[in-house]
């Protein structure tokens, strides 16, 4: 078995299986993998990019224990905390990134989840942006009831954010507050009131790559399509301070084999993605039609302005 096989296979619409991922990731060519993997994004998604924002609506003194995250309240990370932000600024907010060209925008707070009172806020802000923008509306608040879900589309959200972050062997050494099913249920329950799921992983953890395509086959196997890939930036406070960063040929060949997994999504360059360094331009060769914009909730992203000159120099449209 060899790379033309396995991406003849994709292009003809079959799906790959464990061990062909497997084998993928470990495909000495690092540049032809890449090729192949854009040959597939070009077939199934053409070149249309996805482009979201997102904003800080709620921050830091998460119960959560995370081992990666600045705004648990087990960590001292100098990170803000402030509760739940005003309708006014979420406009505000939300009409600078439609104007800049951003399709999606999204709140995200942190916890464990959302109670009945916030959730009654943030449903009032997201009928504000509703009349006031065009935009797509996403929501990530952690762990939520179908019930809440329910609530959440009513209000004109049409995608809901949750994160595997990696494989269900792995998670419990990331984080034992809650469980990788929970956070399975919380998907299940947002798709039945009727919502997309946005969910991908976090990688550099300490993970293998083995760990990492386990999580993807698990997305591929809930139907969700858009899928980011966000790199650890280690915080100091945390229990990851000290993780090396991942090198950009690896982060490249990550989302290659996401790909080649999930031929027709989008794969989105989520946060961290400055770890590529000049290879940014190379990722959005590598198999990526989607891209997290603007700055993220504890660390700093690109201008969205240089993000669109990126992805114009590399022939996608906006």
């Amino acid at each position: 078995m060899n790379l033309e096989y396995i991406t003849n296979k994709v292009l003809n619409g079959q799906l790959i299986d464990y061990e062909e991922a497997v084998e993928l990731s470990s495909i000495k060519d690092l540049d032809e993998l890449l090729e192949a993997a854009n040959t597939i994004r070009e077939k199934f998604k053409g070149n249309k990019m996805d482009l979201c924002s997102i904003m800080n609506a709620k921050s830091g003194k998460c119960s959560e224990n995370c081992k990666f995250c600045a705004q648990s309240a087990h960590y001292k990370t100098g990170a803000p905390e402030y509760s739940l932000i005003s309708k006014e600024e979420a406009l505000k907010m939300a009409k600078e990134n439609e104007e800049n060209g951003v399709h999606r925008f999204s709140l995200v707070t942190s916890g464990k989840g959302i109670s009945d009172g916030e959730l009654d806020k943030v449903t009032e802000i997201y009928d504000e942006l509703k009349n006031k923008t065009k935009l797509q509306l996403c929501a990530s608040f952690g762990i939520i009831s179908y019930e809440q879900g329910l609530k959440l589309k009513k209000a004109g959200v049409t995608m809901y954010h949750h994160n595997l972050e990696t494989s269900k062997a792995f998670f419990p050494k990331i984080c034992d507050t809650h469980t990788y099913e929970d956070r399975i249920e919380t998907i299940k329950n947002v798709m039945k009131a009727g919502l997309d799921v946005c969910c991908g992983g976090l990688f550099g953890l300490g993970e293998t790559m083995e760990d990492r395509i386990k999580m993807a086959f698990d997305i591929r196997a809930l139907g969700i399509k858009s899928v980011p890939i966000n790199i650890l930036q280690p915080i100091k406070g945390t229990p990851l301070e000290n993780n090396m960063i991942l090198q950009p040929d690896e982060i490249l060949r990550i989302i290659a084999v996401f790909r080649f997994i999930i031929p027709d999504g989008y794969i989105r360059f989520g946060g961290g993605r400055k770890s590529l360094g000049e290879h940014q331009e190379k990722g959005l060769k590598s198999g990526i039609n989607a891209a997290l914009v603007g700055n993220y909730l504890t660390t700093i992203g690109n201008k969205i302005t240089e993000d669109i000159e990126m992805i114009k120099r590399q022939g996608l449209e906006i």
